[in-house]
């Protein structure tokens, strides 16, 4: 006779989350559904992270505002719609359903970031994790316990009062931590030539909000990637002229930026710049040159921890944070130390919502990491894959701009979620299509095939069902 298995006894962890983003959120979620007690520190005054629009700029010199840390969290502008379609994103069990005919929301598609916000709100309120967060909370250093043989982590934190001001620090060990603060805060500035001695405006993206500051001035945009051109457009309409810079001309000249430049005459597209001037001047690599009133850094943001004391085990080098075991657990540090939203180019949220159930299953017993030696050894291979695939390094964490079916296979290997339908692969496929060819239509588009409308339909009847379900109201 064969006895039974005993039942598996899964441990209850007191856990720190850093965060109430999106990654914050879906991470604080799955830790109390596997019976973990969680606490999220959250430094605004609401959930939602990147999400949480803020019109306030770190208005310091260009410079100040690239060193760490910026000061507004934010960095959305007024204008900005997604680029994914809600219909492929959502978590597995609350899907980014529109809500038909409520005040102040946006059905669309490709809705605007408050409709983002709401929905986080919305998920944060369905699931009873409001309580879970103390709101106006800086974390100001995390660190392991000296005297811990378990990887305890103590985490320092300060309260914000009303004017902003910090109060009296306060100290607190916990089991684990779980860090979970983005990547779209801190500004990642290039090296030109005269920048430190140009006295016109000068600021990051980071810091765009509207354009109605930038009426009747010259602006030259340094980058043209997704946001770069969506900047230029919401300029374009006030500025008196927009001129775009890429590295690569033949890289940048895609149908949908032909298109921009063709049906707009104050927009242009130009080699990468050689030098600015004191002057206003700003030289290009082809011998060209503009006098501009404002230079604005479309470059993209870097990984910032400055919070985070790990001895060195994790470092961050030219935007590879690392060495991280599958973009989450840093190997001599795990599980009591986990990163949740380090991966770029992911669907979101349910991509962190993956990770974060993964995190909860190994810190309670139910799932069970390799080795520390093996966890490396990945690590370098996986390193060592991307080096040969000619892959630069600062593109470590871009997973589905490389190779998408990383994204997929994760979810199924890591958390047994089911693998995503079809019809909501063949729709991204699609709209990434439709990006490429017209960036100012592209949204507005009915071109579904027909296994996409066939999904689509029995989308929409699962979300007719669900609107009946009542949160309250975001802010």
């Amino acid at each position: 006779m064969v006895s039974a298995e005993p039942p598996l006894q899964l441990e209850s962890k007191n856990v720190c989350v850093v965060g109430a983003g999106m990654a914050g959120m879906a991470a604080a979620r799955e830790l109390r559904r596997e019976g973990h007690v969680v606490t999220v520190m959250e430094q605004r005054g609401d959930v939602g992270g990147q999400w949480l629009y803020d019109p306030r700029t770190d208005d310091d010199g260009l410079l100040e505002a690239g060193a760490a840390p910026v000061r507004v969290h934010s960095s959305m502008y007024a204008c900005l719609r997604l680029i994914s379609p809600r219909e492929a994103m959502g978590f597995s069990d609350f899907q980014f359903f529109p809500r038909e005919g409520v005040a102040g929301r946006d059905p669309r598609r490709f809705p605007t970031h408050r409709e983002v916000y709401c929905y986080l709100w919305e998920f944060c309120h369905a699931f009873g994790l409001a309580d879970a967060v103390r709101l106006h909370t800086r974390v100001t250093r995390v660190a392991a316990v000296p005297t811990s043989s378990t990887h305890q982590w103590a985490v320092r934190t300060v309260h914000l009062g009303g004017t902003g001001t910090d109060e009296e620090e306060k100290e607190e060990v916990f089991d684990a931590v779980v860090v979970a603060t983005g990547h779209y805060s801190q500004p990642k500035l290039p090296t030109i030539n005269g920048m430190e001695d140009w006295r016109r405006r000068q600021l990051h993206s980071h810091s765009y909000r509207t354009p109605e500051p930038f009426r009747g001035e010259v602006v030259v945009m340094i980058g043209c990637g997704d946001s770069g051109k969506d900047i230029a457009l919401d300029l374009r309409r006030v500025a008196k002229e927009v001129h775009l810079t890429a590295k690569s001309m033949e890289e940048a000249m895609t149908p949908a930026m032909s298109k921009m430049l063709a049906n707009h005459a104050n927009l242009h597209l130009h080699p990468q710049i050689d030098r600015l001037y004191a002057d206003g001047r700003v030289a290009f690599a082809d011998g060209s040159s503009v006098d501009a009133d404002t230079v604005m850094y479309c470059t993209g943001y870097t990984y910032s921890f400055t919070f985070l004391d790990t001895g060195g085990a994790v470092t961050v080098d030219d935007n590879r944070v690392g060495p991280l075991f599958e973009h989450v657990f840093p190997p001599s540090l795990a599980p009591s130390l986990s990163f949740v939203g380090i991966p770029r180019k992911v669907l979101v949220p349910w991509f962190f919502e993956a990770q974060g159930k993964w995190v909860a299953q190994v810190l309670s017993g139910r799932r069970a990491l390799p080795p520390e030696e093996e966890m490396l050894r990945s690590v370098e291979e996986y390193y060592r894959a991307r080096e040969a695939a000619g892959v630069p390094k600062k593109y470590t964490h871009d997973i589905a701009g490389v190779d998408p079916e990383k994204m997929y296979e994760f979810r199924e290997k890591y958390c047994d979620f089911a693998r995503i339908e079809d019809w909501k692969i063949e729709l991204l496929v699609s709209i990434i299509a439709n990006m490429n060819d017209d960036m100012e239509t592209f949204r507005d588009r009915e071109d579904d095939g027909e296994n996409v409308r066939k999904g689509l339909q029995r989308w929409h009847a699962a979300a007719a069902q669900a609107q009946d379900q009542n949160y309250g109201c975001c802010g």
